[in-house]
Formats: C-alpha cells, sequence, structure tokens
C-alpha cells in the first residue's frame, strides 16, 4: 500500500463528515487535506484509543519526533510520508503538526475545565489550527480568512463536544465548562452516570446556542474574495450545523446515545452546498 493509499483509506474509513467535503476538491487539493487529516486522526486515534496514559503519551511523543523527522526530510510513517510533498505548496508548517499532538496531550493531563476561556483553547490546538491548515489548503487570498478559519473551527469543535457528552463521560472527561455546570446546578456524578434532567437540557440549550452564534460569526467573518474558494469548508459547516440542530430537535439525549448523520445525507449537504455557493 501507498503512502497516498493508507491516508485515503485512513480518511474514508473515519467516516468524517470531512471526507465528503474532500471529494469535490481538485487532485493536489484533496491530496493534501486527506494526508493532514489523516495525520489528525492517527494522533487523535492514540488518545481515544490507548487505554493506558503513559502507553498513549509515549505514542504522542513517537509522533513529535516523526513530525520534526519528516520536515527535516526523513519521514518514516505512510502519513508523513504522503503529507511532506504538500507542505511548501500549501504553507503546512511544523508548528501546525505540534499544535495538534498539544491539544491531544492536553486530553491526557486533564479530563475537565475551569471555564469556557480553558476550553477555548483546547479547542483552539485540536480544531482552530486544524481550520487554519485547511483553509490554506483550500486556497486563501485575505487574512481575515483565517480568523473566520478559527472561529468556524471553535463551533465545530463545540458541536462535537455536544454530541460526544455521553462517550466522553464514559471515558471519564466532561468538556462542558465546570462553571457553566455550576451555573445550571448541573453536577459531574449526574453525567457520568447519564442523569438526564431539565437542568441538564438547559445547560445544553446554552451550549448549542453559542455554537449557533459561533457558526454565524464565523460565516460572517469570511471575505467574499475567498468564499468560493473555501467552500469546503462551508459544507462541513453546514454538515456540522445539520447535527447540532438534529441532537436539538431529539432534546440533547447525547448521555446515551451518538447522534449522527447517514453518509448519503453528508453527501447531499455537500453537494447542496457545493451549487449554491457562489
Amino acid at each position: 500500500m501507498t503512502p497516498e493509499q493508507y491516508v485515503q483509506d485512513k480518511a474514508a474509513k473515519s467516516g468524517s463528515s470531512f471526507y465528503y467535503a474532500f471529494l469535490f476538491l481538485p487532485p493536489p487539493r484533496r491530496a493534501a487535506i486527506t494526508a493532514f487529516y489523516a495525520f489528525c486522526r492517527e494522533v487523535d486515534d492514540v488518545v481515544d484509543e490507548v487505554q493506558d496514559p503513559g502507553v498513549a503519551a509515549t505514542k504522542l511523543a513517537w509522533w513529535r519526533k516523526e513530525a520534526a523527522a519528516a520536515f527535516a526530510g526523513q519521514p518514516s510513517h505512510p502519513v508523513t510520508k504522503a503529507l511532506m510533498p504538500h507542505t511548501t505548496a500549501f504553507d503546512i508548517r511544523l508548528e501546525h503538526l505540534n499544535a495538534v499532538i498539544d491539544g491531544c496531550q492536553m486530553d491526557l493531563d486533564q479530563s475537565r475545565y475551569l471555564d469556557f476561556p480553558g476550553l477555548a483553547r483546547y479547542c483552539h490546538l485540536v480544531a482552530g489550527v486544524v481550520g487554519e491548515v485547511a483553509s490554506g489548503i483550500f486556497g486563501r487570498t485575505d487574512a481575515r480568512t483565517v480568523q473566520y478559519a478559527h472561529k468556524l473551527g471553535l463551533a465545530m469543535q463545540l458541536t462535537n463536544i455536544i454530541r460526544d457528552v455521553g462517550d466522553d463521560a464514559r471515558r471519564g472527561r466532561i468538556y462542558l465548562p465546570i462553571n457553566e455546570l455550576q451555573q445550571f446546578d448541573v453536577k459531574a456524578h449526574e453525567i457520568l452516570n447519564r442523569g438526564y434532567s431539565e437542568r441538564f437540557t438547559a445547560l445544553m440549550k446554552f451550549q448549542a446556542e453559542r455554537s449557533h452564534r459561533l457558526y454565524d460569526e464565523a460565516i460572517a467573518l469570511l471575505p467574499a474574495a475567498d468564499r468560493r474558494a473555501q467552500k469546503p469548508g462551508l459544507m462541513m459547516a453546514h454538515i456540522y450545523r445539520t447535527l447540532l440542530r438534529e441532537i436539538e430537535a431529539q432534546d440533547f439525549q447525547v448521555l446515551h446515545q451518538r447522534t449522527s448523520l447517514t453518509p448519503l445525507r453528508k453527501l447531499w449537504i455537500a453537494a447542496r452546498t457545493n451549487w449554491t455557493v457562489r
């Protein structure tokens, strides 16, 4: 299997909404974003799939060394071999890869966030930086597009957090800020024990309203000159926002199930965005 086949396989098997947006890109850009996304998945899988924190930390340290070696001209993993040919053309830098690793390291180092600024810092590393790199691959001519990408990354990561409250709790993690749990009088043990209440629903409505506000703010930041090039990001935004609305329609039943959209529906949303964005 070639490095290019490996990353394509990794992206396709993830079932992620990102994959459907990649399909609409021209081959060079699609190859670059697929390789970068595969890197993000590899690093994220270390935290999600490795039970022993010590082993996970060792694996993340290996990825940090691999990223440095790759930018020094000696990639050894199929993902970095697939990614390196695109780094110069799309301004993908070692600091970007290290930021993603730093975000995953935070998952090993802490399982709670005191307030939203602390959570936003985590989201910056695991989603904002990813949005910045993706926007560069899609094509940008205006520096303001980076601001759009970071804010959209934050909105999408918060949507992930809302969707995954139950799954994360089963791993001992609660990303919802502690001061907001206190604001709505929701105890951590209620979430860990899958306890629904009107207080929990009110807390989740608060989270969803913030996510919607961030989507609106992100779209407003996107310069008209880059709107057409950034269609893949807008596809992902529409897919994620549709998912958020599904969760809202189900009254935030996220503690015992993981809401998802069918592949056909994701593809339809991506195609519709491709047709309508000019």
